[in-house]
């Protein structure tokens, strides 16, 4: 492992990898080590069902993902590696007059940032997807350039193309503390040796507010168990990403065949914590089977738990702090970290090499805590 690096990056998941791809491919920083505590793909980048989406209820989020997946349509050429990535589109439903007025709020925002969404009755989202009950279904929406690719090659993707531009990746290093002076980092203390560097980026995820700790700064994130699960395969049929905003049940079928999909629980014990449980086989099969009643007789073959990366206002953390120098923040994505890497990791990238700050990004500040600028998002699903 490199002793000193221009730029180390906490955390070997995808939007770690996307920062230090994007640094050393656009800005030529190639002194870059990234360390991650366990294997890639180990973390939730591994354990996510794929989604990638420009539905949101904000013109930020929105304007960041039709980039995002701009950028996801590119991707297999640019790094060489089939991601599967297949744009069927996302229908979310709604089942409450609350939740029709939101999402029409929301598809309000989309179509003035350039989408194609639309709001549909019950009966045209059946003809969307035709196996669908839609009994207590008052609205949904459709966009169809929203997608899904399979998480593993992605990741694969960012860390080949890294390292063939000089990125050292560290897998099975923790970071155990750090040397400072003054406001400055000196150096990134691990298990395998020290790395001296004055820049680092803290894109730990759920992980994260135990990096940030060891340098006096304090996150509002907090991990929360999701659980999600994969069938046997069927020949193709489904189409659309399907989100239930009611319940947060949301399946789609993967290249393979597979019906993959999770569903939310609020009761979840807080806590680091990716084993499984009975309790969310028995949700998400009771939700999953009163939607589409034909699954009912279709197998599970497995099933495994990630960590989402939660704020107190569902909108990441993202820039440099205000105590330390140089020390980046790449968190609290909500679950949603996956497809918003890409352009992340762009963006954030030109930020550490040259310092010009990204309006966008400006919002998402840590600042925003303590300033009581707290932000709103409503397309939160999982």
């Amino acid at each position: 492992m490199r002793s000193k690096a221009e730029v180390v990056v906490v955390g070997g998941g995808i939007m770690g990898l996307a920062i230090a791809y994007n640094l050393a491919r656009h800005h030529g920083v190639r002194e870059i080590t990234v360390v991650e505590k366990s294997y890639l793909c180990g973390g939730a980048s591994g354990r996510n069902g794929g989604g990638v989406r420009a539905q949101w209820s904000s013109g930020v989020n929105v304007r960041l993902m039709r980039e995002s997946i701009a950028l996801c349509e590119d991707f297999a050429r640019e790094m060489r590696i089939n991601v599967w990535f297949r744009q069927g589109g996302y229908l979310f439903l709604a089942r409450s007059e609350e939740k029709r007025r939101a999402l029409e709020a929301s598809v309000a925002v989309q179509r003035e940032e350039g989408l194609k969404t639309r709001m549909l009755g019950p009966a045209e989202a059946k003809k969307i997807v035709p196996e669908l009950s839609v009994e207590g279904v008052v609205a949904a929406s459709y966009n169809p350039t929203d997608g899904v690719v399979f998480p593993w090659p992605f990741v694969w993707g960012y860390a080949e193309g890294a390292r063939r531009l000089g990125v050292e990746i560290a897998t099975h290093t923790e970071v155990t503390g750090f040397r400072t002076k003054g406001p400055r980092i000196e150096a990134v203390e691990t298990n395998r040796g020290v790395i001296e560097t004055g820049a680092v980026v803290n894109a730990a995820g759920a992980w994260s507010p135990q990096v940030a700790k060891m340098l006096g700064v304090d996150l509002p994130n907090r991990p929360h168990r999701h659980e999600i699960c994969s069938t046997e395969p069927l020949k193709p049929w489904l189409q659309p990403l399907v989100a239930d905003l009611g319940n947060g049940l949301y399946f789609s079928q993967s290249m393979r065949g597979e019906i993959v999909g999770g569903i939310s629980n609020e009761q979840v014990p807080p806590g680091l914590n990716m084993d499984s449980s009975s309790e969310f086989l028995r949700r998400y099969a009771k939700a999953l089977t009163e939607l589409v009643p034909r699954l009912g007789q279709v197998k599970v073959l497995r099933q495994w738990a990630g960590c989402y990366d939660l704020t107190p206002d569902a909108n990441p953390i993202v820039g440099e702090v205000d105590s330390v120098e140089r020390f980046y923040q790449a968190s609290g994505f909500m679950g949603h970290g996956f497809m918003m890497a890409p352009v992340i990791g762009k963006r954030l990238a030109r930020l550490i090499a040259t310092g010009e700050e990204d309006p966008l990004f400006s919002q998402w500040n840590l600042r925003r805590f303590r300033e009581g600028r707290l932000l709103s998002e409503a397309m939160i699903i999982g």
